[in-house]
C-alpha cells in the first residue's frame, strides 16, 4: 500500500520518521539502495564536495554537459522554492509524480530501515536517474564527504571545490578536519579535482593515501583572465578566450576552472565540444547567488552563509557596487559563526535589518541582539516579526542609488523569492 499520494505528505512525514535531522553514515541508504536496485549499473558520475562552490560547480556541468546533448541527472540541496529543484534532468526539476513514486518504492524495501530526510532524498535521486537512464549523474554532497549518503556511489571524477570552516558541530572545527571529511569523496585511482587554491594538508595526504589521481588548481591546471574573456590551461590542454562565468564574482573563475578540469578528465567518455563549454559557462543561472533583482529598488540576494562565502560577497559589492549605500535585511542558523560575518560586512553594509526566521534552528533575536552588541556594526534594527516587516523597513530607508542586501540563509533568500513570486 502506497504510503502517501503528496509530495507535501511524504516530506512532513520523513521529516518525522527518523530521531535525528542529521544523520551521518552510509549503512542504513546503502542497505536501503542495494534492495532497491540489486542490478545497479551505474552511470558515469560526478561527485561535488566543498565549503562553498558546489551548486555553482554543479550548475556549470549540468549546463555543459546538457548542451551536449547529454541526458544530464543532477542532485543537489537545499532547496529554494520547491523541493523538485533537488532532482533535476536535462536542467528541469523532476515532477511531484515522479518523487513520489520513487519515494514508494523506497518505503517499499527499507523493512524497519529508518532514513533520514537527506537519506530519502538522496535514494529517491538515484532512483529517478537509473529508471530515466541519464548519461551522466552529479551528485552534490550535503554534508561533508566521508559519511554523507551521496557516498554510497562511487565516483567517475571527484570534486572538492572549497574548503573553509563550517558545520563543525559534525566536521570539527579545523580546517584539517574538514578536509579529511571532505576527502571521503576520493577513490583508488579516480580523479580528484581541488579547486582551493591553498587546500590543507589533510585534503592532499588523504589522496595519496587513498591512491586518488589529485589535481589541484594553480598546479595541474589553471586559468588567466583577459582583457576579453579568459584561458584554462592543464597539463594536456588548452582552452582560450572563454567566455565570463555566467554567475559573478571572482570566485567564479575559480569554480569554472575545476569544473573545466572535471570535464576534461571525463573526455575520453563524455567528449564535450568547446561550443557547448563555452556556451553552458555564459549561460548559468542560479537561484540565490549575487543573484540582482532589478527594478525601481534593486535587491542582491545571496545564501552566503559563513565567513568565506561571505568574504567573496563583501568583495563583489567592492567591486560591482562601489560607493553604494548598502541596507541589509539579513538573519542566519545559530550554529553558524554569525560573528566572524559580520566582522568581515559591516564595512560594507551602511545599516542592518534583522529577520527572523520560523525555523528552530535559525538564531533568535534574543541570540542576535548579543552578538551584534559585541560586533563593530553600529547601526542595526530589530523587533520585525518576519522578513516582510524587516524588508518594508530597509525599503523605506532607500534612496536612489541604494541596493538593498538579502543575505546569511537559503532559508531567508528562499522567503525573499516566494515574497516576489507573489507579488
Amino acid at each position: 500500500m502506497i504510503r502517501f499520494d503528496a509530495l507535501h505528505d511524504w516530506l512532513a512525514w520523513q521529516e518525522s520518521l527518523h530521531p535525528l535531522y542529521i544523520d551521518l553514515g552510509l549503512e542504513r541508504a546503502a542497505q536501503v539502495f542495494r534492495a532497491l536496485n540489486p542490478n545497479y549499473v551505474k552511470p558515469p558520475t560526478v561527485t561535488v564536495a566543498g565549503t562553498n562552490g558546489k551548486g555553482s560547480s554543479v550548475a556549470y556541468l549540468e549546463a555543459i554537459y546538457t548542451l551536449e546533448g547529454y541526458r544530464v541527472g543532477s542532485y543537489t540541496s537545499p532547496h529554494i522554492l520547491k523541493y523538485n529543484e533537488r532532482i533535476k534532468i536535462d536542467g528541469q526539476p523532476v515532477s511531484d509524480d515522479r518523487i513520489c513514486e520513487a519515494f514508494a518504492r523506497i518505503d517499499a524495501v527499507r523493512g524497519d530501515i529508518s532514513l533520514s530526510y537527506f537519506e530519502f532524498g538522496t535514494l529517491a535521486a538515484l532512483d529517478i536517474f537509473c529508471r530515466a537512464g541519464v548519461d551522466v549523474q552529479l551528485l552534490e554532497v550535503g554534508l561533508g564527504g566521508r559519511l554523507d549518503a551521496v557516498n554510497i556511489i562511487d565516483p567517475d571524477v571527484a570534486l572538492i571545490s572549497s574548503i573553509s570552516i563550517d558545520h563543525v558541530e559534525w566536521l570539527g572545527g579545523t580546517r584539517d578536519a574538514i578536509g579529511r571529511e571532505k576527502a571521503g569523496i576520493f577513490r583508488a585511482l579516480t580523479p580528484a579535482i581541488i579547486g582551493d587554491p591553498n587546500p590543507p594538508e589533510s585534503l592532499l595526504q588523504c589522496a595519496i593515501e587513498q591512491q586518488a589521481l589529485l589535481h589541484c588548481i594553480g598546479k595541474d591546471f589553471d586559468y588567466k583572465k583577459q582583457t576579453t574573456g579568459w584561458n584554462w590551461f592543464s597539463t594536456n590542454r588548452q582552452m582560450v578566450q572563454l567566455p565570463e562565468p555566467g554567475l559573478k564574482g571572482e570566485h567564479q573563475y575559480r569554480n569554472a576552472s575545476a569544473v573545466l578540469s572535471v570535464v576534461n578528465q571525463l573526455d575520453n567518455i563524455l567528449p564535450v565540444s568547446e561550443a557547448s563549454i563555452k556556451q553552458g559557462l555564459s549561460n548559468v543561472h542560479l537561484a540565490g547567488r549575487f543573484q540582482l533583482i532589478e527594478g525601481e529598488i534593486p535587491v542582491l540576494l545571496d545564501v552566503g552563509h559563513n565567513p568565506e562565502a561571505v568574504k567573496t560577497l563583501a568583495d563583489y559589492l567592492i567591486t560591482a557596487f562601489p560607493d553604494t549605500r548598502i541596507h541589509a535585511v539579513f538573519s542566519m542558523m545559530k550554529d553558524k559563526d554569525i560573528a566572524g560575518v559580520l566582522d568581515i560586512m559591516h564595512l560594507v553594509v551602511y545599516d542592518w535589518f534583522f529577520a527572523p526566521l520560523a525555523n528552530p534552528r535559525a538564531a533568535t533575536e534574543i541570540v542576535m541582539r548579543d552578538i551584534f552588541l559585541q560586533s563593530p556594526v553600529s547601526q542595526v534594527h530589530f523587533g520585525y516579526t518576519g522578513f516582510n516587516e524587516a524588508f518594508s523597513a530597509a525599503k523605506s530607508q532607500w534612496r536612489t542609488g541604494d541596493l538593498l542586501l538579502v543575505f546569511g540563509s537559503f532559508f531567508l533568500v528562499s522567503e525573499c523569492l516566494v515574497e516576489f513570486e507573489n507579488k
